[in-house]
């Protein structure tokens, strides 16, 4: 899937299926960060922040207490819809949301103190332009194996047969010729346990690492296969592998 592929995916997902994830119910082993917490502890009440693909803004009004502003931006419309219903629902004061092109920000040179992108992608160049001199860049992204035992058992998936580190390795060398320096790398491969078929199903209906996922009888053959071979006491089995990248803006 390229930019648009996601784009058109999620705006479509999301006008059928909502975005409640809260609802899902799975648990994670061996995650090493919890990346919003990351963002927390590097932000400064007087801080202003920008989120790239910020989603349903759930994790940005989360924290939206540890800075002093907070803008979050996504190109997709129905992410967006969800955001400013949650922005309604909290009554934060100092939160933001509007739709914009990662490729294209449309802030002024140097505005924020802090930029942070959660699975979401970003324009390094762009990133460098927004950001002041010696603001903080984090960003966790998801690695091509990720979900690699689901993808394996469906013969098709989310960057199915590409190199693991690929994309890793491309925004590292993106972020130093945007004029990042002490750029610091982190990596996991946590094992997840989704509880029931349903929190699975739900999984693959809202996101695109099975494309076109039950649109045929086939699809929920091999997932009942799936979950016959993954089911433990602890629940279906899958994992979740990932990097996020601390960037300083020299």
């Amino acid at each position: 899937m390229n930019e648009l592929d996601y784009k058109n995916f999620y705006d479509t997902v999301g006008r059928l299926n909502g975005w409640d994830f809260s609802k899902l119910k799975y648990v994670t082993e061996g995650a090493t960060w919890d990346f919003y917490e990351e963002v927390i502890g590097r932000c400064k009440p007087s801080d202003v922040l920008l989120d790239i693909g910020t989603g349903g803004g759930e994790n940005i009004l989360r924290i939206a207490s540890a800075a002093l502003f907070m803008i979050g931006i996504d190109n997709a419309s129905g992410m967006l819809e969800t955001a400013q219903s949650n922005l309604e629902k909290a009554r934060v004061s100092n939160v933001r949301f509007c739709k914009m092109e990662s490729e294209d920000l449309l802030f002024p040179h140097s505005f924020f103190d802090i930029v942070s992108t959660c699975h979401a992608p970003f324009t390094a160049a762009e990133v460098a332009r927004v950001i002041k001199k010696n603001g903080i860049f984090l960003t966790q992204q998801v690695s091509e194996h990720d979900k690699l035992n689901l993808k394996e058992a469906f013969g098709r998936g989310q960057c199915l047969g590409e190199k693991d580190g690929t994309l890793k390795e491309k925004y590292v060398r993106e972020l130093g010729q945007a004029g990042f320096a002490d750029v610091q790398v982190l990596e996991y491969d946590a094992t997840d346990y989704y509880q029931t078929p349903e929190d699975l199903i739900f999984l693959l209906k809202h996101t695109p690492i099975i494309p076109i996922f039950g649109e045929t009888k086939e699809d929920f053959d091999i997932l009942k296969k799936f979950i016959a071979t993954n089911n433990t006491e602890k629940g279906i089995r899958t994992n979740s592998k990932r990097f996020m990248i601390i960037a300083n803006k020299s």
